[in-house]
């Protein structure tokens, strides 16, 4: 509506305009520089239009049109990463792997390719099982991006299919470079579990669940956290940390071992509240301040606010015994959803300095 507007303006006042060349030069360059503005605006939101349109065709599993779009967009912009990083997944998504590593090559060749292209691009070599090409991959994208806790995580995972030990460390580089990607976590979790460790997958995996709380692998780490607590006190091998170099785990099993009486009777959701919260009280006594800890702020947050037996039967009671889990809740309806509530209203975030794990 506005360029209507403009030209009229120009052609009703074109005769001023042989009077007063100012004024007309300044017409005409807002005219060239609203007109230049608008094809402008059209070529950005271009790209972000046909995005949503090939994805709408893979939802559908049209591949064929989902492609038709991209090759016809690639024509005119051949190197533009959002289309290729698309043309490449429907490819994949095909099962088309070559076709999908040739433009995944093209991807990684862009000297705008980020993170997102490098996953994609591996993903047929994944498909395929190529550790070579993987490797290759991965190394390039943390060289670029050393920083990547999702790299890091799937370089992990790749390695792991090896049984490569190297997973472990970029489980935790991951970790200590972004410290809010689950994916990590949850790796790590696992890992430790199936080892002598008997420290770190109680951390990591109780990070994991409150970083990713309402997915299938929530209930899998769950699991594993109560396990892990039980391997913690029936495992008598605790002479394995009495040489750790590791001050924060010295500090962490004295005061965990100290509630051993506890759990004399066993572990399940009731134990457990006690032993957690004998544990924070003893912490931030005597190791806070050396090892001030996102988790255990929000344990004693948790217990000021009364909700911390709320929080740890939504831990374990599932998951130890799922009818005696719905009688507490039954019995304590109004605590439950005041935790349920105060969980959604917040994101759990871990700061850069609180890893302790080196």
């Amino acid at each position: 509506m506005w360029l209507i507007y403009l030209i009229l303006f120009i052609f009703n006042n074109m005769k001023q305009c042989f009077s007063y060349r100012k004024q007309c030069w300044l017409v005409f360059f807002s005219f060239g520089f609203m007109a230049g503005f608008g094809q402008l605006r059209a070529q950005e939101s271009h790209p972000p239009d046909l995005h949503a349109t090939v994805q709408s065709y893979l939802k559908q599993g049209d591949y064929a049109n989902a492609l038709l779009v991209l090759n016809n967009a690639l024509k005119e912009d051949p190197r533009n990463l959002e289309l290729l990083k698309d043309q490449a997944f429907t490819y994949y998504l095909q099962k088309k792997y070559e076709q999908s590593a040739a433009v995944g090559r093209k991807l990684l060749e862009n000297k705008e390719a980020d993170v997102k292209a490098y996953q994609i691009a591996a993903l047929p070599y994944k498909a395929t099982e190529n550790m070579r090409e993987l490797d290759r991959i991965y190394k390039k994208g943390l060289k670029a991006f050393p920083n990547s806790g999702v790299l890091h995580n799937e370089y992990g995972e790749v390695l792991w299919t090896k049984q490569n030990p190297d997973a472990i460390v970029h489980w935790e580089k991951g970790i200590e470079a972004e410290p809010n990607y689950p994916g990590n976590y949850y790796n790590a979790a696992k890992y430790y579990y199936h080892s002598r460790d008997k420290v770190w997958s109680l951390i990591y995996g109780e990070l994991f669940i409150n970083m990713e709380s309402y997915t299938t692998r929530t209930v899998e780490m769950k699991n594993i956290l109560l396990a892990s607590y039980k391997k913690f006190f029936t495992d008598t091998d605790n002479d394995l940390f009495v040489n750790d170099k590791n001050s924060f785990v010295k500090a962490y099993v004295a005061d965990l071992q100290k509630q051993a009486s506890l759990a004399s009777r066993g572990i399940n959701p009731e134990s457990l509240i006690m032993i957690r919260t004998r544990f924070i009280l003893d912490w931030y006594e005597r190791n806070f301040s050396s090892f001030p800890f996102r988790l255990f702020e929000y344990h004693q947050q948790l217990l000021k606010e009364g909700l911390f037996e709320a929080y740890n039967q939504w831990l374990f009671g599932s998951t130890q015994d799922l009818t005696a889990f719905q009688v507490w809740i039954n019995g304590h309806a109004e605590e439950y959803q005041r935790f349920l509530d105060f969980q959604k209203g917040r994101v759990f975030k871990m700061p850069s300095n609180h890893y302790y794990n080196n």
